[in-house]
């Protein structure tokens, strides 16, 4: 039996731990070619072991245009098209509260979690198939108001607002383009908060304290997720933001 996603051909950034490895490993599994990237070329080289077959790595940095546009000058000498972009790259967003966050934070933060968002998918699509399906991973942060998190959380309001107008741009290419915000997920990125192994304790208890099923949730999960935005079960779905967060942000 044939895989929802056979022959697609994906581009995945951020692809090298969470989230977006997870969301390769489902893509493969599933029958596609994947594309990954991350900054760190020895993280990256061990995610591609991990998947198995059927990936290319591309070590590059989404902030950086150079990057981006070698990472699409091998999709095209490779396979000559795209037909998903699942833009997931992005960096943690605990700063100080108000006045006392930085601007080199606020700066790094819009520039991966939003430019970065921006440029991967506009440097995409020349390769595009019509009929492709664009996932953007925004985050439930943007629906609250959680103190210390206010350049992370406009970053991903951002990214959702760009799924919007992107649906209206690119709805005669029968182009569809989602955005999937999870809630807290086990994945290395609250490494980037800044916090110390104990505060990384007791915040995620304050977390798992508001999610009604009472735990966080796995990359795993959140790859579902991803696949049903990528293939043709969400065939009449588009411009929405899939909310996976266990409930967090609905009651």
């Amino acid at each position: 039996m044939s895989g929802k996603l056979e022959n697609k051909v994906a581009v995945i950034t951020g692809g090298s731990s969470g989230i977006g490895l997870a969301i390769a490993k489902e893509f493969v599994a599933e029958g596609a070619y994947v594309f990954i990237t991350g900054r760190r070329e020895s993280e990256l080289d061990k995610a591609a072991k991990e998947i198995g077959r059927n990936v290319t790595p591309v070590q590059g940095d989404v902030a950086n245009f150079e990057d981006l546009d070698r990472l699409y000058d091998v999709v095209r000498r490779e396979k000559g098209r795209v037909d998903v972009v699942v833009a997931n790259a992005a960096v943690g967003g605990l700063a100080a509260e108000g006045a006392a966050a930085s601007p080199e934070h606020f700066d790094r933060v819009f520039n991966v979690n939003t430019r970065g968002v921006f440029f991967t998918v506009q440097k995409a699509l020349p390769l595009l198939s019509d009929g492709a399906s664009i996932v953007l991973t925004a985050s439930n942060a943007h629906y609250k108001g959680i103190p210390g998190f206010a350049p992370y959380s406009a970053s991903k309001a951002a990214v959702r607002s760009f799924a919007r107008t992107w649906t209206a741009e690119l709805k005669d290419r029968g182009i569809r383009v989602n955005t999937l915000s999870p809630g807290p997920i086990d994945t290395p990125i609250i490494g980037t908060s800044g916090l110390t192994p104990e505060e990384v304790d007791a915040f995620m208890g304050q977390i798992i304290a508001v999610v009604p099923l009472g735990r966080i949730g796995r990359p795993e999960e959140m790859a579902k997720a991803a696949l049903f935005l990528a293939s043709s079960d969400s065939s009449f779905v588009t411009g929405i933001d899939l909310v996976a967060d266990g409930g967090m942000t609905q009651i």
